[in-house]
């Protein structure tokens, strides 16, 4: 399963535009992949530019957490990607935990997560 993440320099979990990076995690494999985020920085639309760069990942899930997206971003992936919401603040601490939190990606988001 290939998962993303939306992180800083300190590989802090961030909503959509203000990471830098845009981690790519096979689950399978343990490879890792760093993209550019498209949407960094961006203060209009940062957050629909970075989903955009991230539907062309194709990837199976992404970390959110409350704020991460909003209304624009979740449409854009809504049915294309499932969402797995985590408590934890840096994505060094959820990766050991990756394996098992692979079956508790939805397909859906409460409206807290992704509302402005």
């Amino acid at each position: 399963m290939k998962v993303i993440a939306v992180v800083d320099d300190e590989n802090v979990l961030m909503p959509l535009e203000y990471g830098n990076t845009i981690v790519e995690i096979d689950t399978e494999t343990g490879e890792k992949k760093l993209y550019e985020n498209p949407g960094y920085g961006s203060p209009y639309q940062g957050k629909e530019r970075a989903m955009a760069g991230i539907l062309t990942l194709k990837a199976d899930t992404i970390l959110v957490k409350e704020g991460f997206l909003c209304p624009g971003s979740y449409h854009m992936s809504k049915g294309r990607m499932k969402y797995i919401p985590v408590e934890e603040e840096k994505l060094d601490e959820v990766e050991p935990k990756l394996k098992d939190l692979q079956s508790k990606a939805v397909s859906e988001l409460d409206f807290s997560i992704y509302r402005e």
